[in-house]
């Protein structure tokens, strides 16, 4: 399995991969970029069908990361990491603790956080063997995933106020996929908003709590593509946007949680093309990253919390400029957080040069 010659590979600075017999942790870590800061993003534990899909994952999470930390504004690098295994059954105490000691390996290049498969008690386990671990209750801040959620909430607000003209969510219909602890957060959110939520997840308990908890209306997971909505909203995994989903869709955005969304960067463009708005999802998730970056012993959560809120600006800044270069919104996307950290480089060596 090669690194450099994979398809995912952008040129990242260090990609780990970590084996420990005795807990049977298998993991990879990826540090995409630290032109901003140290290298900062969850850890998925999965089953993936192969090692070469979990390098493509933690090479693609990577690299989002240091796009969302640079279009948020926040001094941080892009990194992730990949647990392979099932979280259900195969997740112990002693293998986070392993994980722990193989992100201390990296020095503190990469910090660790949570990510699907993953909660921050796992964290805590993991902590025991570093100390470059966040989102946990030692920095004040704890879990991110509301924040995450709550960011989420603002860029789809903002989605609907430029797409449909709508300064309120109230009737709204939003099929979500995917009840994990952001996407349930955002469905509660919703609700509070006043919309009408249609969800559905390989989690037959949570779609259960949804429908009784929130007074959701639950669909077949594969039938979630075909719902008649306003707003779309994948808060799962990721490249579920392809040449086989992006024809069923009925909604007029697309406004969700999970990563890497797009199969393909030509994807944008399909949306595009059928007149669908397509909110850049390292925009729209950037909340839980947005948090952790204010944690520390002066942590404000107002303070913290409104810096995530201007998840809404970031957003519709994104569609005007898309609209008025009639590009679409994941290039523009793409362009402004590469515009820092072209910027960043360029004073960088300036400095290097200097002394």
């Amino acid at each position: 399995m090669s690194v450099f010659s994979a398809n995912d590979f952008d040129n990242h600075e260090a990609v780990l991969f970590v084996h420990d017999q005795a807990t049977g942790l298998k993991a990879i870590i990826a540090v995409h970029d630290t032109t901003l800061g140290p290298a900062l993003g969850g850890t998925r534990m999965w089953k993936y069908e192969s090692e070469e899909a979990a390098l493509a994952d933690v090479l693609r999470l990577s690299r989002g990361m240091t796009y969302k930390s640079s279009l948020a504004g926040i001094n941080l690098g892009g990194g992730k990491s990949v647990i392979i295994g099932d979280s259900r059954t195969d997740k112990t105490p002693a293998l986070m603790e392993a994980f722990g000691r193989a992100v201390d390996q990296l020095g503190g290049r990469y910090i660790a956080a949570e990510d699907v498969g993953t909660d921050p008690t796992d964290l805590e386990h993991a902590r025991r063997a570093t100390r470059h671990i966040a989102g946990i209750a030692e920095g004040n801040a704890g879990d991110p995933s509301p924040a995450t959620a709550f960011g989420v909430f603002q860029g789809l607000k903002a989605a609907v106020l430029f797409r449909l003209k709508k300064d309120s969510l109230a009737g709204m219909r939003v099929a979500v996929q995917g009840l994990g602890h952001v996407g349930f957060g955002l469905c509660k959110l919703l609700k509070d908003g006043g919309a009408k939520i249609i969800v559905a997840d390989i989690n037959e308990a949570l779609v259960r709590k949804a429908v009784t908890e929130l007074g959701a209306t639950a669909t077949h997971v594969d039938a979630i593509y075909d719902q008649e909505v306003e707003v779309f909203a994948p808060c799962a995994l990721g490249a579920i946007l392809n040449d086989n989903t992006i024809p069923r869709l009925k909604a007029h955005i697309v406004a969700g949680s999970a990563n890497n969304q797009l199969a393909e960067p030509r994807h944008a463009e399909a949306l595009m093309a059928r007149g669908i708005l397509y909110t850049p999802d390292y925009a729209l998730n950037a909340g839980g990253i947005i948090l952790v970056s204010h944690e520390g012993p002066s942590f404000d959560r107002e303070k913290a919390m409104h810096h995530v809120g201007r998840i809404y600006d970031t957003c519709l800044d994104i569609f005007k400029r898309a609209e008025r270069e009639e590009r679409t919104t994941a290039e523009i996307a793409d362009r402004i957080a590469f515009e820092r950290l072209s910027k960043a480089r360029k004073e960088k060596a300036a400095l290097a040069l200097a002394s």
